[in-house]
């Protein structure tokens, strides 16, 4: 049996970080990315990374002594949005379960993501819900399941990142279950050039 993967999500344009690509730019001496996979590592025995053609040099560079030979799902169609991008990455997982998290978000709980796990257990999805908001990419899914419903909403034309979720079932993880085992940190996200240079302070006093 194949243990959980995990699928990181590095396709955006990046539009509001400014001319750098965030997934390899480097957040307090490690590269956005890498600290991602480093954290999630622990939990998972396999690494893959859904992003553009461009991307897969330099963040192989990033990875480079991660201990994750990192498998490429390089999107067929850039630009797509991120439910392409898990349903592409999805189809390049082996294991029966993935955690997709975006590589904008290294704060990432390692405990966290191995609750999830188990919450998806029997199911096809665990997905928090700390606000009014599913946090659909820091989640866990049925790698089949969720690619399948995915491809059928993009051929449905629909791009929301819950319409699949309608199809699947699912475990909804809400915000008095998520701080029992972990903060609301783990879904810090750094968007900006100010969310990034905060998230650079916050390590560097770590």
């Amino acid at each position: 049996m194949c243990m959980p993967a995990a699928l990181v999500l590095a396709g955006g344009r990046s539009t509001r970080f400014g001319e750098r690509d965030k997934a390899v730019a480097d957040l307090a001496g490690t590269p956005m990315i890498r600290r991602v996979v480093d954290r999630v590592a622990p939990v998972v025995d396999e690494v893959v990374i859904n992003c553009r053609a461009g991307q897969v040099d330099p963040i192989t560079d990033a990875l480079v002594g991660s201990g994750f030979g990192a498998t490429f799902a390089v999107d067929r169609d850039p630009d797509e949005g991120p439910m392409a991008g898990i349903a592409r990455g999805l189809e390049a997982v082996s294991a029966e379960y993935a955690l997709v998290v975006a590589c904008d978000m290294p704060f990432v709980d390692p405990d966290f993501a191995a609750y999830l796990f188990e919450r998806a257990a029997g199911h096809d999805a665990a997905v928090p819900r700390p606000d009014e908001w599913y946090q659909t990419t820091q989640a866990v899914y049925r790698t089949e399941a969720m690619a399948a419903a995915c491809r059928r909403a993009l051929d449905r034309d629909e791009h929301r990142i819950v319409a699949p979720l309608s199809e699947l079932d699912d475990v909804v993880v809400d915000a008095s279950e998520i701080e029992q085992v972990a903060s609301l940190d783990t879904f810090e996200n750094v968007n900006t050039p100010e969310e990034f240079a905060a998230a650079t302070e916050r390590l560097r006093e770590e």
